[in-house]
Formats: C-alpha cells, sequence, structure tokens
C-alpha cells in the first residue's frame, strides 16, 4: 500500500504560481527560462506553458534558476499565456519582440 501511496502523490509536473500584490510585484514559480524582458515585456517560459506581462517600469526583482522562481516589480497591465492554441498569436508575439 505504501508504494502506492508513493506514486500517487508523487507529481508529474514542477508547480506553477502567479502570485500578485497590489499589482506592483509578481512572484512566478514553475519558470523553466527567462525568454526575453524589458520595462514593459517580460516572456517567460513556464511548466505550464509561454506567460507574457506587460506593464511599465519592469524590473526583474529576484531571479532563482535552481528554485524556478521569478520576482518582478513595476505596474503590471497584462498577464497572457501563449498556448499552442494560439500559434498566431504567438507567432505575432514574437516577431514583435523581435523587431
Amino acid at each position: 500500500m505504501s508504494q502506492y501511496y508513493e506514486s500517487t502523490n508523487q507529481k508529474s509536473t514542477p508547480d506553477h504560481d502567479v502570485i500578485m500584490r497590489g499589482r506592483r510585484t509578481l512572484e512566478i514559480s514553475g519558470v523553466k527560462q527567462v525568454e526575453s524582458f524589458d520595462n514593459e515585456e517580460f516572456l517567460l517560459e513556464t511548466v505550464m506553458g509561454f506567460l507574457a506581462i506587460k506593464g511599465q517600469n519592469l524590473q526583474m526583482k529576484n531571479l532563482d534558476v535552481d528554485k524556478g522562481i521569478v520576482s518582478i516589480k513595476g505596474k503590471v497591465f497584462d498577464l497572457v499565456y501563449l498556448d499552442d492554441q494560439h500559434g498566431e498569436k504567438a507567432k505575432g508575439f514574437f516577431s514583435k519582440l523581435f523587431r
């Protein structure tokens, strides 16, 4: 019984949480990679897909690569997941980033 308990309680994917405090700070876990960032946009690859964050005066406050945690401060306007279902939207977003 203990083997069954252990196998059913193991997580298949790491946790992914987005915590926003007062629209001024974000703490994001489950981050695989920071694709790009500037003071208006961040693009993060998370365990749940790509996450685009748009805002004003955005700054990376903390980055812990080993734990997959990113902290961002600034005024947040928009959080969008770019899924495979929205391939054209993702493609458009990437083309805007790399003009």
